[in-house]
């Protein structure tokens, strides 16, 4: 692949960093500031373009396998660049019950976007990454085909994303964005070198490990300053509480933005909950990174 096929795709970069008038900030002497990546490509939004860009550089026009829930807002990034880039794609889906029944909104239309769906059982998902059944998967799939993880996560992800640090260093003293396998926190801190916090939207505790374990694989060690507060995943992924939609809601109303519920809505959940904590000096721009609308296809691991 040509490295001017994805700038073809007119990605807008650096995406936009808009300050936003709320009194929930505003009486603590805070300013926050929302990172517009939804707004980066409609087919490709927020961390999807940052960490799929560099893996599709270094497949050069291969096929492309990778993995995703039933829902999974990186199977369907992965699908459109495919179709618009002329590639072919594989989805490995978590679920083998899955393959009887109709297609969902979201695995249809990365089939229409010519991804051949491969559905697998729970244990072989989560065995994905072993040799034996990796090798199993490659086996039916072209020779040559390039592997992305879950959730595009790996070392070429996490250096894609500290492109979004950079674009936030000294502009805002905190950056905070929801984490599902981690690997845009773990670019962002390294990019911005602020305080940077991750709201995980998973459940376990295991987060840290992952971020550490990425930012080894892409930098040979820890960067950035960095914290996770494990409290507002509401249940675990692809969770949401009466409650957290209603504070959505309200901030839809407040500002006319159609926030995401899996990850955007916990993660500025998170930063209000640390506001009125008192977490935050009075003077500290915060900037919290929009990975996704409700308008948007869901977010993914």
């Amino acid at each position: 692949m040509d490295t001017d096929d994805l700038s073809a795709l007119r990605p807008r970069i650096p995406s936009p960093l808009e300050p936003v008038e709320d009194e929930r900030f505003a009486r603590h002497g805070l300013a926050l500031l929302l990172k517009r990546d939804d707004l980066i490509h409609p087919d490709l939004p927020g961390n999807k373009w940052r960490k799929l860009a560099l893996n599709l550089r270094a497949a050069d026009g291969r096929p492309v396998l990778t993995f995703g829930g039933a829902y999974s807002n990186h199977l369907r990034a992965t699908a459109a660049a495919g179709r618009l880039l002329g590639f072919t794609t594989i989805g490995v889906v978590r679920g083998d019950e899955l393959a009887g029944r109709p297609l969902n909104p979201s695995l249809a239309r990365c089939a229409a976007d010519g991804m051949r769906l491969e559905f697998v059982d729970r244990a072989t998902y989560r065995a994905k990454h072993e040799p034996a059944v990796l090798a199993a998967l490659l086996g039916r799939a072209p020779e040559g085909t390039y592997v992305v993880p879950e959730g595009g996560s790996n070392a070429l992800a996490v250096e894609g994303c500290a492109a979004l640090g950079r674009e936030l260093a000294g502009r805002a003293d905190v950056a905070a964005v929801a984490c599902g396998t981690g690997g845009t926190l773990a670019g962002l801190a390294a990019g911005f070198g602020g305080r940077t916090l991750g709201v995980p939207v998973l459940k376990g505790g295991f987060l840290g490990g992952e971020v550490r374990a990425l930012q080894e694989a892409a930098f040979g060690g820890p960067r950035g300053d960095w914290g996770l507060d494990e409290r507002f995943h509401c249940g675990g992924y692809g969770r949401a509480t009466p409650e957290l939609d209603a504070f959505a809601q309200d901030f839809e109303a407040r500002h006319g933005l159609a926030i995401e519920r899996l990850y955007v809505a916990k993660m500025l959940l998170a930063l209000v909950t640390l506001a009125e904590e008192g977490a935050f000096p009075p003077g500290t721009r915060i900037a919290a990174v929009v990975t996704g609308t409700r308008d948007q296809p869901v977010s993914s691991r």
